[in-house]
């Protein structure tokens, strides 16, 4: 699970030698600094802790800016762990960019849906709602209709699908594909779309 801290930066297509258009992701991967490092004699498990993005200190509460003091490192905004590196060859602050990856590699991307607030049964789960506003229903058009039993149970199940909060939740893509990197600008191109949207933060894992 060794992997970089990343920003997405959009979507555009590049050709590839065949002349063939791919559409693309284009990822800010690091630099990441090691913040901390966990250990199985100390933690009970071996993992990285990596740091991505500036924060000013005035920004930071006390018990956050004490912790980037003691391990002598500049405070970052995001703080992410990640198990599969082999952390005997690391120390705090060792620096970590897109060149942990090669192009063609398969990776996972993890991050955040995109948030749509809260919705109804139609665009939430897919309802076709009343449809033809006969029998004087005009004002039930994308309603959800009966919701429960009458007299027995005497309740609404438990789990049915209903209107409420839409998106902004962890959605892991597999086995992307990296097309491109550009080492100068820690860029990673990787084929198709990943979660979120421009500017989120998202995890790059090594299959």
């Amino acid at each position: 699970m060794a992997g970089l801290i990343g920003k997405k930066l959009g979507m555009t297509n590049i050709f590839n030698s065949n002349g063939e258009v791919i559409p693309v992701t284009v990822i800010e991967a690091g630099p990441c600094v090691v913040t901390n490092i966990r250990t199985i004699e100390k933690d009970g498990y071996e993992a990285l802790q990596l740091g991505f993005g500036d924060v000013k200190e005035r920004r930071l509460n006390k018990p956050l800016r004490v912790y980037f003091e003691k391990n002598g490192v500049k405070p970052k905004k995001h703080l992410i762990e990640f198990k599969g590196f082999d952390v005997s060859g690391f120390k705090i602050g060792d620096i970590l960019d897109c060149s942990l990856f090669n192009e063609g590699d398969l990776i996972k991307v993890r991050g955040k849906s995109k948030g749509r607030g809260f919705q109804g049964v139609v665009k939430r789960h897919g309802f076709g709602g009343i449809g033809m506003t006969t029998h004087g229903q005009s004002d039930r058009v994308r309603a959800p209709g009966s919701i429960g039993a009458s007299s027995f149970p005497s309740r609404v199940f438990k789990g049915q699908r209903m209107a409420g909060r839409m998106g902004y939740e962890n959605v892991t893509i597999r086995n992307l594909k990296i097309v491109k990197i550009d080492k100068e600008k820690n860029l990673v191109f990787v084929k198709g779309a990943v979660p979120g949207s421009v500017n989120s933060i998202l995890e790059l894992i090594k299959n």
